[in-house]
This record gives structure tokens, sequence and C-alpha cells, in this order.
């Protein structure tokens, strides 16, 4: 059992000896199970490898294979006007129940995060106010058990509408969380190896993705919203000055430079209802994005369309109007195309980011950094030297110092590296600079335990015991000690693990591996080989 992990350890470490050519072929065959075109190049790279060895890789990180660093902050405002948007509607629609009780309604300008709506009999505005407040809703968080997503006063014939600081909070965290998701199948979708994308601080998130070739096609590829929209048109104007109402918005026509459109500002569909987009062509041939809608946007959109047919109907795509096409028939089962100019390189990137979903705010970016892969090399090489240097004195050391038995102890030393790639494989770890650090720690430590059983067994061995019995109660009595070294020590790295993040993550890995893979080498491995040494030249004495 214990030769069988040894040669499995080493059988899944195999692969990352031909890092470039396995990775190839995964590439290869990756990409021949999407359904690409089977050209010979492709097929060359999918006969790389055999089929039926292992071909798991320990991903290098982005200190290891260069990439695209990004530190980008959400802007949560954004969010709190959105939903005071979305909430006129409901607003609306409860106080034209009581029309004859408090007057004329209309909405008035506010600030961002609040909506004010005035009516025309202030008598009346207790009631007005008690009837929005039925609206509110229970705060969906652990913390804000009891309280309601809204807060409703009053000043003369105004009614003020806002979001509880409860709702507030658990806004920003579905907020952030959303972005993190929204943002992971982005990149996922685009092909890139083992991305870092996590929240930092209480509106950041750190995007690293390894191989990417700059940080502006990171950007490129998740610095806009990809919020579609489609709203009513009111009209089209030259006048980029135009004076429009305070419920309708002016956006620039992409198409037709020095043109805008003048749209009800609420949207009548948004793109949370969206499930598919694909690149396409229109039936000029041109390149274009086809979507699909869920059952809810499907019906939503087929109405419009039956009620509206002869009006014209504006696409929004990230605040430019990509499209506003005249309603000639009703549309049903919510298909459609958004067509414009774009490459097919552009119809491919914003098929993506629409099946993605909408970022559900704006991010800007306070830090970038591109880490070119030449400097990655030298990072490898780096921690190839000091593992090779690290690894040559451990070895010299243990063979002067113990001899035959410091043999086998470099002998176990050369396994334990073998079973730590080959679990960082199996899993398919990211290996960073740190984790480098961590595996040549390990190499440091991992004969720790051989020590404490060799300087055991001299203890015997001077207490006139045969080296059978000597060797047996070396093992037997440095075991406790071992146990207890190696567990404080992995306590360490689980704490590192659990409150780190990235590079400090590497290394706990690494280094919680090393240690279960030294215990089990230098108990069980190199007492298998003393062992098995002991069985076929049956010394009278030995020397350790």
């Amino acid at each position: 059992m214990i030769w069988g992990i040894c040669a499995l350890g080493i059988l899944m470490a195999a692969p990352n000896l031909q890092y470039t050519q396995v990775e190839e072929y995964n590439d290869a065959t990756a990409a021949l199970e999407a359904g690409a075109e089977e050209t010979p190049e492709l097929m060359a790279k999918a006969q790389n490898w055999p089929s039926f060895l292992p071909s798991s890789l320990v991903n290098l990180g982005l200190d290891l294979r260069g990439g695209a660093h990004l530190l980008a902050e959400v802007q949560l405002g954004e969010v709190y006007s959105a939903r005071m948007d979305d909430m006129w509607p409901s607003v609306r629609d409860a106080l034209r129940e009581k029309r004859s009780e408090i007057g004329t309604i209309r909405r008035v300008d506010s600030p961002d995060d609040e909506l004010h709506v005035r009516i025309s009999k202030p008598e009346a505005i207790n009631s007005a106010v008690t009837a929005i407040r039925a609206l509110a809703q229970p705060v969906v968080s652990l913390t804000s058990a009891g309280q309601t997503d809204i807060e409703v006063s009053s000043s003369g014939a105004d009614i003020i509408v806002r979001l509880s600081e409860a709702e507030k909070l658990a806004t920003d965290q579905r907020t952030l969380e959303q972005t993190l998701e929204i943002i992971r199948r982005r990149v996922d979708e685009a092909g890139t190896r083992e991305p870092t994308i996590q929240r930092q601080g209480t509106d950041r998130v750190l995007i690293q993705v390894p191989g990417i070739g700059s940080a502006e096609e990171l950007k490129d590829l998740i610095g806009t919203t990809a919020k579609l929209t489609f709203h009513a048109v009111v009209g089209r104007t030259s006048d980029q000055n135009a004076r429009v109402q305070s419920r309708q918005i002016m956006l620039p026509a992409e198409d037709e430079p020095g043109i805008y459109y003048i749209l009800e500002k609420t949207p009548v569909i948004n793109g949370d209802q969206l499930v598919d987009a694909q690149a396409a062509f229109d039936q000029n041939n041109q390149a274009a994005v086809s979507f699909r809608l869920n059952p809810s946007g499907g019906r939503i959109f087929g109405e419009y369309t039956a009620n509206n047919i002869g009006t014209p109907f504006a696409i929004v795509l990230d605040g430019g109007v990509v499209s506003a096409p005249t309603i000639r028939s009703h549309i049903p089962g919510g298909s459609g195309i958004i067509t414009g100019r774009f490459s097919v390189e552009e119809t491919a990137k914003l098929s993506i980011q629409l099946r993605a979903g909408a970022l559900p705010a704006k991010v800007t970016y306070l830090e970038e950094r591109t880490i070119g892969p030449e400097l990655g090399q030298d990072s490898i090489e780096a921690g190839r030297i000091a593992c090779i240097v690290a690894f040559a004195a451990v070895l010299i050391f243990m063979g002067l110092s113990y001899g035959a038995f410091g043999l086998f102890a470099n002998v176990a030393l050369i396994i334990n590296v073998a079973l730590i790639f080959g679990l960082l494989s199996a899993i398919g770890a990211t290996l960073t600079l740190p984790g480098i650090a961590g595996i040549v720690l390990t190499i440091g430590m991992a004969v720790d335990a051989n020590v404490l059983v060799f300087e055991r067994i001299r203890e015997e061995l001077k207490s006139a015991k045969g080296p059978a019995r000597a060797i047996e109660l070396g093992y037997e009595r440095a075991f406790s000690a071992i146990i207890d070294a190696n567990i404080t020590t992995l306590i360490a790295a689980v704490i590192l693990f659990v409150m780190g993040s990235g590079p400090v993550r590497g290394f706990a890995i690494t280094l919680g591996f090393g240690i279960v893979t030294s215990v089990f080498t230098a108990i069980w491995v190199t007492r298998l080989l003393i062992s098995t040494w002991m069985q076929y030249r049956r010394p009278k004495t030995i020397e350790v």
C-alpha cells in the first residue's frame, strides 16, 4: 500500500515535467470537446500526450505565468438610484388607489438615493404615507431581522421614500457578491486559467488573471457593465442640449453621430430578464448579437410589441442607443437580434458579457498592473534554484550525518516532493512564488522527523539493544514528538489559509500538503526502506 501511494503520487506529478506539452494537449482536448474545428494543428496537439496517462497540471499563478492585476471599486450609490427608479411604478399604483382622497400625484426631482412624490392635497399626506409604507418588505439579512427595506416620511405635500440603513447594508453585500460572480463568469467564459477574484474591504474587488496579455485586455473583457435595456422612444433630436422631462432621458445614437434619442427613463425590459445571447449574423450578413428573454420578459416583450405597432423601440446598451427599430408586428417568444456597427470579435465579446449578466453597478479601476511572462519565468528560475540548493544541502547533510540511514531519508525526501506536486496536480491547485517558498520550507523541515527517529535509535543502541529492537523503539518513541511538532505547524497553515488571501493561501496550501507528505514519508516510507534493508542484509550491528 505504501509503495502504491508513492507510485500514484509520482504518476500524478509526472505531467509537470512536460508542462508545455501537456498544457497544449489539455487545451486542444478541451477545444475539441467544445466543438472546435478539427484542424491538423489542433489534432497534432491533441496527440501530444498519451490519453491513458494523467494530464492534470499544477496551475501557475500570476507571479509565475505573468498576466493582469486589477483593483476595482464598485459604485454602490448607483444601485440605490436604480432601486428608487424601480420602486416608482409600485408607489404610483399604490397612490392611484387613493386618488380621490389625496388628489393628483407626480414625481419630483430628488437626490439619487431618494424618491420624492408630491400630492395636490397636503391634508391627506398621512394617508398617502400609510399606503406607501404598506409596500415595505422585510430585509433579507441575518443581522437585520424585523427591519423593513424602506423608510417613508413627509414634508409638506411631499412624500420622501428612501432605503433603510439595514437595507443599504444588505444591498451592498448583494451587489458585491453579484459583481464577483458576474466578473468570474465573464473571465471563465473567456477560457482563462485559475483567476483570483475576491472581495477587498467594503466596496472593492481584486482581479488577478494569469496568462492574459495585458491589463487593458482584461478591462475590455470585464470593464463595461454590458447593461441591456429596452425603452419606449419619445422622440429624436440633433440638439444635445434639448430639454427633456424629469422622467425622460436623452442618449446618443451609436450608429448616427450627432443624433440623440429621447426615451422614457424607466425601461420596458431590462437585462435581468435576458437568459441567452450569441454572436450571429443579420439578414444582410452583418455581425450581430441574437438574444433570448425569460418567460416573464418574453411576455412583457410580446405584449408591448402587440400594443405599439408602428412606434420605434430603443435597444440601449451601456448608455448608448445601438438600435431603434420600428415595431412592424407582434413579436412573441421573447427573441430578437441586436444590430449595429459590430465586428465579429466585438459580437463575441458582447455576447459573453450579456450571457454573464449586467454588472449591478459601474466599476472604476484604482490600480492596474501587467506582469510579463519574462518576469514570471525569472520567478520560476529563482524558485527552481532555491529548491535545488535547499535539496542539495539537505541531501548532503543527511548523508554525512547518518550514513546509510541518511540515504534512506534522502530517497524519502525525493518521494516527498513528488507527492506534493502529485497532490497539487490532483486538485488543480495554483502555485505561486510564496507557494514555492512553502515547498522550499517543506524540504528543510521534511527531514526533521527522520532526525528525531535516528537520534532516538542512537539512544536505544547505547542501551545495548539489538538493531531490530532499537529501530522499533526509535520509531515508537519518536512518534508522539513527530506528530505534536507537525500538528502545531499544520494548525498554523490552516489559519493562514482561512484568514489569508491570494499568495498567502498559496503558501499555506503547499506548507500544509508538505507537512502531510513529510510525516507519511518520514514515518512509513523510510521505515519500509530500513525494514527491507534489514530483512535482506540482517546486520549484527548498525551505525546511525
